[in-house]
Parts: structure tokens; C-alpha cells; sequence
């Protein structure tokens, strides 16, 4: 017996049955230890098979181009070199496009940006490999290339038709307008800079069948891709994954060009193939946040209420289709964020550019939608004199018994809003009147650091867009010693999704965390599973998990029955111990006579999201399971000469429903907020005239550091409930809290403003960069003088 079980045994009865519980209660992520002792297992710790030989991948230098030749033969000459693959060598489909099919695995002669991938070199090493692939003769003739989105607008340059929104009458509520204000804005993308780059490591085995195992989100979508690109069937691809080291979506469909090229290089050669991603090659590869570019019109009252909205959104999709069609739909979602429009006019076109084809990223298209509403209110408030929180108030969704302002613009009834409680507790507990105050007086007396201060809130749909990825799979194994397995088909990258999977199931069977562990994602053991993506992880997995341990509980509990008593009503199992009948029975020892009993002690579990559908072509339905809410206070100092600026203090509330465990729910919640903060002030992705990205490499990229963190940081968990029937009344916690710091953005531009005594609105766009709070201070100075 190990020392679990024996502790497992050893514990006192005495906690009530009714009292105990194991959800709700903080935990450490439940590989904490490992990741401290480095001896947690990425893909690339995984011991490598006899014979394994290393990938690398020749990109094309071209943004758009037709190849012309190649001349392989100095590659083939360097040490080490097995082979070279083009297209053509493909067995089966040379796609791997999550939606629409216009992805190839490598060029077929045209190549649509820098970075492209066009042949494959294997090798005896990594480094060999990487060698080689720089050694390849390859002659194009170039195209014209499209770069930016507006380009890709004016060029009617699109990777899906363009969308369109529209509630109430626009035009007639423009005419009654009081006030109508017209503007632009550019928010740029970001790269997710993962700490453990793409990596994927294919083993051929018996019977034409392979194992790849592969950092990525979506095991199943691997299984697919490879098995189309194999040209075999889904039953002879096991795509595994224990944990990635970060993803942020970028791990999503992204994954699926790795997990391809590994597997057909080991198909061919029948011997173990390793493709492993250099940081560089990773960034001018894959796909990143989708940059947006605005234009906006609003008419509003004199109490800054929003009569009317219109906005075209443009985002560079890149060369190919991949998630664009979704991000940009969830943006037109989230135009609204926590406010009510009645009548607004919402355009979106995702622009087919020749850079990188961008995907899902933390947020999925949210954040884009959201920032703009937030600019446009923003304005509205420094346009009428009045503070911005105000404005943001008039604004909100009613309350939950106010008809008439409780329907979103694609017709979703909110029947969860918490906004107004939530908003007035933080705007007390941060004393935000009285730090808008201390500032205004402090700004008046200096004349180079300029502070600022903002709050703003975050309303979030938690679902997938397509409603069918709305389900998932669990399977939940008990041992006869008591201890218990789960398996399920969300993804482990740090977020803590095995964690809560396995306080909802140590729950639902009465044991210690401690006795509950969970295996790696496995296509084997549980089948044709969803991303974990769009913030549904726990939400899905837990409830399948959930599922399957009740199973097996109503199963035990019949046999305690049977052995001694009582009702069913009246079994509980907490605290390690089944009570039955006026007796606790050790959980162990009640398995260990069900086994005997031949009693069945593993069971599946199955989840799909009640009450969800979508019209794609009204854009109208019931998309959202529910919303999660927050909001935040930033106080910011900016140096005018020099657009450096400090992140001072920050005060952030984040609903999470009943947290299923809120040291984790606290930890995502903080580092959403550096990330978020990151893509909207330092995080600049910049291509060449030519359309090579330049910022491929943490030299010339600035994701946020420690020093960039607030000395001054309170992240608290607002006290609610879930009115949706989720796991355990809680709710996500992967997305949402990416939109809090919003709040750094706009208290930066209202630093800026105070440099023209908030009469102007700063020009500001992001990522708000030194070079960028220059500018905008002085257009802020240049339209005082005027």
C-alpha cells in the first residue's frame, strides 16, 4: 500500500458530511511540484525512440510568389540529411485548414507569405536539420502583395464574404441624435509566445498505424489532419498530449501544420520523426491575435447615453481562412460589451492579406469587439465634459428586472447581469472618486508627468461560436485501493483544467484530491473531442467528468445499500467515507467489497451545453451559455518628453461564478491581465515593405517583463452565482479577464488628455507604445494651440 492510500485511511472521521467539499476550495495546480523540480514532461522531455531522426522546415522568403525551381542538391550534401520533402510527396491531402480548405501543409508553387513553408528536410539532428533547409536553391516570380487590412478592403480582398449586424434603424436614430461623433482606430495583433514553442514528435507503429505526440489544444483536429494527410483512417492515429507549456489559442488549429509534417516525414521513412520549432521559424510561421482596424460613427445624448452606433471592422486575416470567420463573428458579439444598444450597424470584414494566416488567441475576436465600444464611450465622455465611469454607467445593460435594455444586438435575452453591483462595489473599494480627484490636482501641478486613472468593465459570452464543439467526453476508472483515474478531453496548458476536472470528481465520489489523478489527453480513450478553447474547458470536461464519477457513485451507493441499509436518499459520500444507514465506510473499503461484488467501478461521461443556437446568416440566436463580468481601476504616470510610462496601482473584480477553486481563478485572472495589458501597450508585431515580420524574436518583441507588473496589484473574485446551471454554479475564467485591463489603455489616454485639460480626445492607438504616447501627446498640444 502506498502512502496515499495508507494516509487516505489513516484520516479521522470527523468532518460532516453534509459540510464537506472539495470544489470551492484552493488547491495547487496539480502538477505545481513538477514544474518546480523540472520534472514536469513536455513534449520535447519525452525519451526519444531508437532511430529518431529531426524535421525542420524550409519557409519561403517571399510574401507572394510563384516558385520558379528548386535545387535541393546542396541540402541533400550537408551531414546528416535523410530526405527532403516537397507537396508532392504528400501520401495524402495536403491541407490542414481548421474550417475552410484553402491551407496547404507546404506550397504547391505558390507561396502567399514570408514564412510559408515549402519543403520539409530530415535529419540525423536538430541542428543538422535547421543547417540544410538554409541551403535550398529556390527561384520565384513575384506578385503583387497585400499587406494591411485597410489594403485588403480596398482591394475587396477577403478570406469569407463580409458580415453585417444590424439592430433597430441606424439611420432614423443618427437623424434624432443630439450629438454624433466619427473617428478611426487601429489595435494591432500579438504573438502568444508560448513559453514551449510548436513542437511535435510522430512514432511510426504496427499495422499502418502512428502516434504523434504533440503540444496542441485540439488532439482531435490532429487525429484529422494527419490522418487525411496519411491518407488513412482516424483509427490509426493516437494524437496524445500531457501538458503544453502555454498556448493562448495559438495551439488551437496552429498545431495541425507541426503534427502533419512530423507524421509524414515518419511515415515515409518509417522511423520516429521530431519536429521541433526555433523560436524565429515559430513567429514567422504561425499566425498571431487579428489586428482591427475601425471606423466608427455614434450619436449620443447630453447624458452621454448611446442613441445610435455604427462600425465597420477590417481585420487582417492573412493568406488563409483558419478561425477568422469565428473571431470576427464574436467580435460583432462583443461590440457591445456591458452596454445596451438599441439601434447600432455593425460591419466586419476579415481582409485575406499575404502574412501569416491569424488564428484564435486569448479572447477569440472578444477583445477587438469590446476595445472599440470602450473608445467610442471614451470619446463620448470627453466630447461632453463628464467622467468617463459615468458615461459607462448611463450605458449599461439594465438590471436583470428591467425589460427593454436586457437584449443584446443579436437578440440574446441577459438574464445574468451583475454589471451595476459589481462596477459600484469596485468603484468604493478602489475610492475612485476620490483618486480622480488627487489626480486632477496632482496633473494641474505637473507640467511633464501626467497621471491618469480608468475604470472600465468587461461582459463576456462563454461558448463556443459553433454550437456543435459544445460538448465533451470523460472517462473516471476507481481502483480497488481507492485511488481514481480520470481521463477527459480538455487539454493541460497551464490554466489548471486536470485540477479542477479532479476536485469535481473527488467531489462527486467523497475522497481527497489527493486520491484522484489525471492522464494525458489521449484520441484513444476519449474520441472525437473539442478544442479547449473559448474558455469552456472546466465548463465541458467538468461536467463529463462529473457525469461519469456520479455513475459510478450511483452504483456504490445501491451496493452500501444493499450491504447495509437504509435508502438511497440518505447515502452521502464525503470526507473519504461512505455513510450509509447510521455507518461510515471507508471509501477503499466499500470499493474493495463492490469489486468483489462484481460491481462495474469505471464508467464514461458525456456533456453538451443545453439551450445554444445561431443563425450565421440573421447573425441573431442564443449563442452564449452566459456571461462572465469584471471590471478594473488603473492609475497610470506618463512622461510627456518621453512617452515612457509606469503602471501604478491597479484594483481588479472578477466574477467567477462560485470559483471551483479560487487560487487558480486568482492566478488566471492576474495573468490575463499582464497579457492583455502587453498586447494593448508594448506588444508590436511590424512586417517589412516585403512583408517579412520583423518582430520575430524576443529581441525585437516586448512582451510585458516582472518590473512591468503594479506594486500595487488586488485581483478579488465578486461574490455571485451562477444563474446557469454550470459546474458547480461556477463560471470561466480562461478568457473574460483578458478585457480588465483596458482600464491601463484608457487611463494612459487619459493622462495624455490631461495635457489639453480634457478638451481633446488623444489619437491614440494600439499598442500603445513610447512612440505612440508621443504622438498622441502631441496631437493633444497641436489642437490646444489651435
Amino acid at each position: 500500500m502506498n502512502s496515499k492510500s495508507e494516509a487516505f485511511l489513516n484520516q479521522p472521521n470527523d468532518a460532516p458530511a453534509m459540510a464537506w467539499a472539495e470544489v470551492g476550495q484552493s488547491r495547487p495546480h496539480e502538477s505545481a511540484v513538477l514544474h518546480v523540480l523540472g520534472e514536469a514532461t513536455y513534449t520535447d522531455d519525452i525519451p526519444e525512440a531508437q532511430g529518431t531522426l529531426h524535421a525542420a522546415l524550409g519557409l519561403s522568403a517571399k510574401a507572394h510568389a510563384n516558385i520558379v525551381s528548386m535545387n535541393f542538391d546542396a541540402v541533400r550534401a550537408m551531414p546528416g540529411v535523410k530526405a527532403v520533402y516537397t507537396h508532392q510527396d504528400i501520401p495524402g491531402t495536403n491541407d490542414c485548414g481548421p474550417i475552410i480548405h484553402d491551407d496547404p501543409i507546404l506550397s504547391a508553387g505558390l507561396v502567399e507569405y514570408v514564412g510559408q513553408p515549402i519543403f520539409i528536410v530530415v535529419a540525423d539532428s536538430h541542428d543538422n536539420a535547421r543547417r540544410a533547409v538554409r541551403k535550398a536553391d529556390i527561384q520565384y516570380a513575384e506578385l503583387p502583395a497585400i499587406l494591411t487590412p485597410q489594403a485588403a478592403r480596398d482591394a475587396k480582398s477577403f478570406v469569407v464574404p463580409p458580415m453585417r449586424l444590424q439592430r433597430g434603424d441606424a439611420e432614423a436614430a443618427f437623424k434624432r441624435s443630439k450629438h454624433i461623433a466619427k473617428g478611426q482606430l487601429y489595435v494591432g495583433g500579438q504573438e502568444q509566445f508560448y513559453l514551449e514553442g510548436q513542437i511535435s514528435y510522430a512514432i511510426p507503429k504496427e499495422d499502418n498505424c502512428i502516434l504523434v505526440q504533440c503540444s496542441t489544444q485540439h488532439p482531435t483536429e490532429m487525429q484529422h489532419v494527419v490522418a487525411h494527410a496519411l491518407h488513412i483512417n482516424s483509427n490509426q492515429v493516437v494524437v496524445e498530449c500531457r501538458r503544453m507549456g502555454g498556448a493562448f489559442g495559438g495551439k488551437e488549429s496552429q498545431s495541425a501544420l507541426w503534427a502533419a509534417c512530423a507524421a509524414i516525414s515518419a511515415k515515409l521513412l518509417k522511423r520516429p520523426v521530431k519536429l521541433r520549432a526555433d523560436r524565429d521559424d515559430d513567429m514567422l510561421v504561425t499566425g498571431k491575435r487579428h489586428c482591427f482596424y475601425y471606423e466608427y460613427e455614434v450619436g449620443y445624448g447630453d447624458d452621454g447615453r448611446i442613441v445610435a452606433a455604427r462600425v465597420e471592422m477590417v481585420t487582417r486575416a492573412g493568406f488563409s481562412a483558419d478561425l477568422s470567420a469565428p473571431v470576427a463573428t464574436r467580435a460583432v458579439c462583443h461590440f457591445d460589451n456591458a452596454y445596451y444598444l438599441a439601434d447600432v450597424d455593425i460591419r466586419a470584414m476579415a481582409g485575406k492579406t499575404n502574412t501569416q494566416s491569424n488564428t484564435a488567441f486569448r479572447g477569440f475576436g472578444g477583445p477587438q469587439g469590446a476595445i472599440a465600444i470602450e473608445y467610442i464611450v471614451d470619446e463620448i465622455a470627453r466630447n461632453l465634459g463628464m467622467d468617463a465611469l459615468d458615461v459607462r454607467k448611463i450605458n449599461f445593460y439594465g438590471r436583470n428586472d428591467e425589460e427593454g435594455r436586457n437584449v443584446t444586438q443579436y437578440q440574446q435575452k441577459v438574464v445574468d447581469n451583475v454589471i451595476h453591483a459589481l462596477v459600484d462595489e469596485l468603484e468604493e473599494s478602489s475610492a475612485y472618486r476620490r483618486r480622480r480627484a488627487e489626480i486632477n490636482a496632482f496633473n494641474a501641478g505637473s507640467p511633464v508627468l501626467k497621471r491618469g486613472l480608468a475604470l472600465t468593465p468587461v461582459k463576456f459570452g462563454i461558448a463556443f461560436n459553433v454550437t456543435h464543439f459544445n460538448q465533451a467526453g470523460a472517462l473516471v476508472h476507481v481502483y480497488t485501493d481507492g485511488s481514481v483515474l480520470v481521463n477527459h478531453g480538455g487539454t493541460e496548458m497551464g490554466q489548471g483544467i486536470n485540477t479542477k476536472v479532479c476536485q469535481v470528481v473527488a467531489h462527486e465520489l467523497g475522497i481527497p484530491l489527493a486520491m484522484v489523478r489525471a492522464t494525458a489527453t489521449d484520441t484513444s480513450k476519449v474520441a472525437n473531442t473539442s478544442a479547449t478553447a473559448a474558455s469552456t474547458g472546466a465548463d465541458l470536461n467538468g461536467k463529463a467528468a462529473q457525469d461519469a464519477a456520479h455513475t459510478i457513485g450511483q452504483r456504490l451507493a445501491e451496493f452500501a445499500v444493499k450491504r447495509h441499509g437504509g435508502t438511497l436518499d440518505e447515502v452521502r459520500f464525503a470526507a473519504g467515507f461512505v455513510h450509509v444507514n447510521g455507518v461510515a465506510v471507508p471509501f477503499p473499503e466499500l470499493v474493495q467489497q463492490a469489486y468483489l461484488a462484481r460491481v462495474q467501478l469505471w464508467s464514461d461521461g458525456f456533456y453538451a451545453t443545453p439551450g445554444l443556437h445561431w443563425d450565421p446568416k440573421t447573425m441573431s440566436g442564443n449563442p452564449f451559455s452566459y456571461f462572465a463580468y469584471g471590471a478594473s481601476v488603473s492609475e497610470v504616470v506618463v512622461d510627456t518628453l518621453t512617452g515612457e510610462w509606469k503602471l501604478l496601482k491597479v484594483n481588479a473584480l472578477y466574477d467567477a461564478g462560485k470559483s471551483l477553486n479560487p487560487a487558480l481563478d486568482i492566478g488566471q485572472v492576474e495573468g490575463a491581465f499582464i497579457q492583455g495589458m502587453g498586447w494593448l501597450t508594448t506588444e508590436e508585431l511590424w512586417w517589412n515593405a516585403g512583408g517579412k515580420l520583423m518582430t520575430h524574436a524576443p529581441s525585437t518583441y516586448k512582451i510585458p517583463a516582472v518590473s512591468d507588473c503594479p506594486e500595487d496589484f488586488e485581483v478579488r473574485l465578486f461574490d455571485n452565482r451562477n444563474v446557469t446551471d454550470s459546474i458547480h454554479r461556477s463560471k470561466a475564467v480562461g478568457e473574460p479577464p483578458l478585457l480588465l485591463p483596458f482600464s491601463v489603455f484608457y487611463a494612459i489616454r487619459d493622462a495624455i488628455s490631461s495635457v489639453g485639460q480634457h478638451r481633446h480626445n488623444p489619437p491614440l492607438n494600439a499598442p500603445a507604445t513610447g512612440e505612440a504616447i508621443l504622438n498622441a501627446v502631441d496631437a493633444v498640444r497641436a489642437m490646444a494651440r489651435e
